[in-house]
């Protein structure tokens, strides 16, 4: 049960479009809920005109996720909660290190495995809300794919403190947390078996080639 719902988690994250683009000029970055909207649009046009590439290379998908996605994904927060508080206090700061850039990277593979999915699915978004005195807060979209029930998201953002623009840190699909899940993963095996254990796990799942399934009508996911 819980490998299907991180794989919708996953699938959701990524079709959500919590992609935003290093075309940083065009991205209302101080507005969450435009944000969402204007990323979607550039990183999906931007996948669909590499489509013919990708086919050839599906490792491309990599290069997107790092180029779009990943100078807007607070990874190092995400990975904090990952490690989670009761395992914090029993890790280094060198070895903290260490697991943030892990743990990058092994996002970088999980959303472009993910981002094979992709199929110019229909997102709704939330309308914009009062937002002048928050500092996480989460924008509500919803995923349209025919033959399927509507998927509900809540989007998690937080405002970095000093720049006060927003991030994304979590997202949560029918009630089910990413990093929740995750935490729950991994929490006993860091506590068992150390951080490092836990980062070399994840550094052989980040260095996986994207796999691309042409044989069937949908393409399957390695989910790891």
């Amino acid at each position: 049960m819980m490998k299907n719902s991180m794989t919708h988690i996953l699938i959701s994250f990524i079709l959500l479009a919590v992609t935003f683009s290093s075309n940083a000029g065009q991205i209302a970055k101080d507005n969450p809920y435009l944000m969402i909207r204007e990323v979607a649009e550039i990183t999906f046009n931007r996948f669909a005109r590499e489509q013919e590439q990708i086919q050839k290379d599906p490792n491309i998908l990599k290069t997107i996720v790092r180029e779009e996605l990943l100078p807007y994904i607070d990874y190092k927060y995400a990975a904090f909660k990952v490690i989670g508080s009761s395992n914090f206090k029993h890790t280094n700061k060198a070895e903290r290190a260490e697991f943030v850039k892990i743990f990058r990277n092994y996002l970088v593979t999980q959303y472009a495995q993910v981002f094979t999915r992709y199929k110019r699915q229909e997102v709704l978004f939330e309308e914009p809300k009062n937002y002048s005195n928050k500092k996480i807060l989460a924008v509500n979209t919803t995923i349209i794919e025919p033959g399927r029930d509507p998927i509900n998201i809540a989007f998690k953002v937080r405002k970095n403190r000093k720049t006060n623009q927003w991030k994304a840190f979590d997202m949560v699909v029918e009630g089910i947390s990413l990093l929740d899940s995750k935490q729950a993963e991994l929490s006993s095996i860091i506590r068992q078996k150390g951080l490092a254990y836990v980062g070399k796990i994840l550094k052989e799942k980040a260095e996986r080639d994207i796999v691309l399934d042409n044989k069937n009508s949908t393409n399957k996911i390695k989910q790891g």
